[in-house]
């Protein structure tokens, strides 16, 4: 029997009983990934063929241009910390591929090697941000535009940092992508409203000088970070997390120094994001 547990009252739910490899337990994964926007599914014992399947069941793979890839599947990105490394990858707050004109749908991590405590994400519910503005700056902001860009962040400014020397990132001359996004979204799914913006890829609100735009924005990173909008998932071998980035922030925290973590991931194709 599978029981979905939720993790917190806003955001995230554990799946207990569930094997991604079968079909007949999609529709229960499917909803609660609706309903909670986190998704976390232990002991799964999965190859990158079956990785790949259950995520092609959500929709097309979106095929990471920066992240290294698997050997074998280039379908999936490696998630990667050696132990003598001391730079994560997604340490700040993000949303993955917002600098896309059609954004990702979510991103699905299985855990392969886990540090023995620590290499946890945690997440941001980004309607629960958005319930609890005040209702005149919810006003102000609905109706506006925000650019979001990969080229500050996997173009040639980091070109020299830890991750691009050791080829967990590469392509930085691929990092060209502008997008423009509502501020605040109907989400495709859920139907709720959410806001969309993050510290690490977007970088002005359209029509807006720069003082102005940094005053909102700033505003709603620090808003949006609240702990109260969040969960926190840990990890060990078998664990596969999913989240919806049409709904979420998360970050990575890098705590397990000495210690090697690897993770599988696979973006799922998304779609326009509307107000």
């Amino acid at each position: 029997m599978i029981e979905v547990k939720p993790i917190t009252p806003r955001l995230g739910a554990e799946i207990l009983g569930a094997d991604i490899k079968q079909e007949a337990d999609f529709e229960v994964v499917r909803q609660a990934f609706t309903d909670y926007s986190v998704l976390t599914i232990r002991d799964q014992e999965l190859t990158p063929d079956d990785q790949i399947a259950f995520a092609e069941r959500f929709g097309p793979i979106n095929v990471n241009r920066f992240f290294k890839k698997h050997e074998t599947h280039p379908k999936v990105a490696l998630v990667l910390k050696e132990a003598d490394q001391a730079q994560a990858i997604g340490e700040r707050w993000h949303t993955d591929h917002s600098y896309d004109i059609e954004p990702a749908m979510c991103s699905i991590l299985h855990a392969i090697e886990t540090p023995p405590v620590g290499g946890d994400t945690v997440f941001a519910s980004m309607s629960a941000a958005y319930d609890a503005l005040s209702g005149k700056f919810a006003e102000m902001i609905d109706g506006l535009s925000a650019w979001h860009s990969s080229r500050h962040v996997f173009g040639a400014v980091v070109a020299n940092s830890e991750s691009s020397k050791s080829g967990r990132i590469d392509n930085a001359n691929l990092a060209t992508q502008d997008a423009l996004h509502p501020v605040v979204i109907t989400h495709p799914l859920s139907g709720r409203k959410g806001i969309y913006v993050n510290p690490d890829f977007t970088t002005h609100i359209e029509g807006w000088n720069d003082e102005e735009s940094a005053s909102v924005l700033n505003y709603l990173y620090e808003h949006c970070a609240k702990p109260d909008f969040h969960c926190r998932v840990s990890y060990r071998p078998g664990t596969v997390t999913m989240w919806d980035n049409r709904a979420t922030w998360h970050k990575a925290i890098n705590d397990y120094a000495g210690h090697r973590r690897l993770m599988h991931r696979i973006t799922v194709e998304g779609c326009r994001l509307n107000q």
